[in-house]
């Protein structure tokens, strides 16, 4: 099975973005819209994510989403990776925030 995969700049803007980076990656910079679940902490809030709609999953590279996207799947979820990850969301010139006060980045 093929896994779904999307570039960063074709993510629609009102899209479901999770986001599965570590607190201080996060906190660093992301989507201002995305919802927040570590990958560690994935398996037991999936409660959180809605269903009956596309999950975009992102991270720093692809990795992570790439596993947190193959389990949401697995487990009924409509699940999509951002190909590239936060760091393709950031070249793309996507908007971002950070919870520093510092401007946004990549961590």
């Amino acid at each position: 099975m093929t896994m779904p995969e999307i570039a960063a700049k074709a993510v629609p803007d009102d899209a479901y973005l999770l986001d599965v980076r570590e607190l201080d990656e996060w906190r660093a910079g992301h989507a201002p819209e995305a919802a927040h679940i570590p990958l560690n902490d994935l398996q037991q809030r999936v409660g959180e994510v809605p269903q009956g709609q596309p999950i975009y999953v992102i991270c720093r590279v692809g990795g992570r989403s790439a596993h947190a996207t193959a389990w949401l799947n697995h487990v009924g979820w409509e699940a999509v990776n951002v190909d590239g990850g936060m760091q393709s969301w950031a070249a793309a010139g996507r908007p971002m925030v950070s919870e520093t006060g510092q401007p946004p980045y990549v961590a």
